[in-house]
């Protein structure tokens, strides 16, 4: 059978930045052709960057997509890459289409270009738009009407992009019919916890449906709340997993494989009637028939799983750093408070960008305690980060002198008196502020408009509270088993959360357990079960009623929150969208016809329970 040597590039590129993306688009083939390459594969939308949201729809930014294609076709070839087949991914546009779902002729296409030759041999477009969870692709493109076959050194490929593979039919069961040698999948997938397990089943069940190995590359890095994790793979038509790249690494994943060939079918075979106007044709180019000489096959790696808690902390700290870097801040600062939040903000941030890039903030008031200010200190200590202390009593009387505030008013000052202190240091020294709030508080609300709330990112926006004390646990033995001091002082992970707001004060005063609340909130949030069944599950009924009256008070709190990395299922913000002004209430029958009513204080307002900015 002919050989063919594969590589997989998972790159990590920047949405709109077409030149330098194709730079490093050149740089990876190289490294490709270098090791042998004869067939070269980059994710899905690499040229333009992924997602690029409302870009699709700016013409001047398609023409250049399409201009920059052609061009980068035309350096391989200057470069003395030509010869190599390198699949890419960028926006393109069908003038000759009809119009579709009431968008015009022209409308973007999430398309993938063969380069050869210093030409785009051949095109192809995604069919299947997913439109759920963080995708809008039908607000963006029109769907892509034939499967791309390219014959490679006497072996058909066919082509298809992410959500094509996920779905039953389509191009999968098109590409069967035309019975081609090996299925080539361009990615965008996003991570989320134990999704590569996942992945890995999808992929070869559908290996074994196109009758043929499948090949998987996926983006890598960082873009606003979304984590790319890589995870490329190659598996044999009957399961085999035969290589496998890192999560979060860029890599160039080289697989030799053994493919049928054609045996002299013609390029132009036809293909079946369309069963409906949605239906794919097969629209194959010829490339090179002649197979090329026999070779030494090189062994196929299999990058090792990662362990759970390592998975979502590299997870996290790739969000953070390729948004400080991607968006030009070379430091961040943030409130320590002393808690499990702010420390393992604080050590995620260190993570990403080197301690001497992060500058933690103590805020003490009138009710911080002792410990929470050595806590904090002893952090600093261990990480090696830039500390420094800023007493916001003062600050704290002079408003209460002018405003006589008591009770929950009283509170919220202290957090929003913190937050414009952190914002104030970023405009004087161009830190990026982190907001320390993981997502059980921002999903009952527990946190200040203005306040802790205030910043440009929030690493811990997707992270249970329970998540919270398992990674910072698990950040501090990984240390040890490295023969290195724990980051994370012993305090600050037992000691029971408190914003520190007044006197005595405990996040369990006004809500239950965070084990608790992180299952009721699984429930809610993540399975989208209501009342009944939550009830119904072993919850108390007072307290469903409670926490989802909470969780549903506080949707005008998450529009205003920072950005995050997404690891969950269903994070707020790109997959949790709710209105605003809404009187649907999950309550008992008997009171569904009563309007919502706003927890005391300022409407949805609570303070904030554990290290807000501290």
């Amino acid at each position: 059978m002919p050989q063919l040597r594969l590589a997989l590039c998972q790159v990590n590129l920047t949405v709109g930045d077409l030149s330098g993306n194709a730079e490093h688009i050149l740089e990876w083939t190289r490294c490709a052709v270098d090791r042998g390459a004869h067939l070269i594969a980059f994710p899905e939308m690499a040229l333009p960057g992924y997602p690029v949201e409302d870009l699709a729809l700016r013409r001047s930014f398609l023409t250049a997509s399409r201009a920059a294609v052609a061009d980068l076709a035309r350096r391989l070839r200057k470069e003395g890459l030509g010869s190599a087949v390198v699949v890419v991914g960028y926006l393109d546009a069908d003038d000759q289409a009809l119009p579709c779902l009431g968008m015009p002729v022209g409308s973007p296409l999430n398309a993938a270009a063969v380069l050869h030759d210093g030409r785009v041999v051949a095109r192809t477009a995604k069919h299947h738009l997913p439109n759920y969870g963080v995708f809008d692709e039908y607000r963006y493109f029109v769907p892509g009407n034939s499967l791309g076959i390219i014959r490679v050194h006497g072996v058909d490929v066919a082509l298809a992009i992410c959500e094509d593979l996920w779905r039953e039919k389509g191009p999968v069961a098109v590409a069967r019919a035309a019975n081609p040698g090996l299925l080539l999948v361009l990615n965008g997938s996003p991570y989320e916890m134990n999704k590569d397990n996942i992945r890995l089943d999808m992929v070869r069940k559908r290996a074994a449906e196109a009758g043929c190995p499948l090949a998987y590359v996926n983006l890598v890095g960082g873009q606003d709340e979304l984590v790319f994790d890589g995870d490329s793979l190659v598996v044999s038509a009957d399961g085999a997993l035969l290589s496998r790249a890192p999560q979060f690494v860029e890599d160039c994943l080289v697989v030799d494989l053994d493919l049928p060939s054609v045996n002299g079918r013609p390029i132009n075979a036809p293909s079946p009637p369309p069963s409906s106007r949605n239906a794919l044709t097969v629209k194959r180019t010829v490339i090179s028939s002649q197979p090329v000489l026999p070779y030494p096959p090189l062994a196929g790696k299999i990058a090792p799983h990662l362990p759970d808690e390592l998975e979502v902390y590299t997870a996290l700290v790739t969000g953070l750093r390729d948004y400080a870097r991607k968006n030009s801040f070379p430091s961040v600062i943030l409130g320590l408070a002393g808690g499990i939040d702010s420390a393992l903000t604080a050590v995620i941030a260190c993570d990403a960008l080197g301690p001497e890039q992060v500058y933690g903030i103590s805020m003490p008031s009138e009710y911080s305690s002792e410990h929470s200010l050595a806590d904090a200190a002893e952090l600093a200590r261990r990480t090696g980060l830039r500390h420094r202390i800023v007493s916001i009593a003062p600050m704290v009387r002079a408003w209460m002198d002018s405003l006589t505030l008591t009770g929950l008013a009283e509170e919220n000052l202290q957090a929003r008196i913190r937050g414009t202190t952190l914002m104030a240091l970023s405009n004087q020294h161009g830190h990026l502020v982190l907001a320390t709030g993981n997502k059980s508080e921002l999903a009952v609300g527990y946190s200040t408009l203005y306040g802790d709330a205030a910043g440009g990112f929030a690493p811990l926006k997707d992270v249970p509270k329970t998540l919270v004390r398992r990674l910072a646990q698990w950040r501090n033995q990984r240390a040890a088993e490295q023969g290195e001091t724990p980051p994370i002082p012993k305090n600050s992970i037992v000691k029971p959360p408190s914003a520190e707001l007044r006197p005595g004060q405990l996040d369990t005063d006004a809500l239950p357990p965070y084990p608790l609340l992180d299952d009721l909130l699984d429930n809610y949030v993540e399975q989208d079960l209501g009342r009944e069944q939550i009830v119904a599950a072993g919850f108390p009924a007072d307290l469903v009623e409670r926490v989802l009256g909470l969780v549903d008070n506080a949707e005008y709190k998450r529009r205003q929150y920072p950005p995050g990395p997404k690891i969950t299922l269903k994070a707020f913000g790109r997959d949790r969208r709710l209105p605003i002004t809404n009187w649907w209430r999950e309550l008992a029958p008997e009171h569904r016809t009563e309007r919502p009513v706003a927890e005391p204080g300022a409407p949805g307002e609570d303070a904030t329970p554990e290290d807000p900015l501290p």
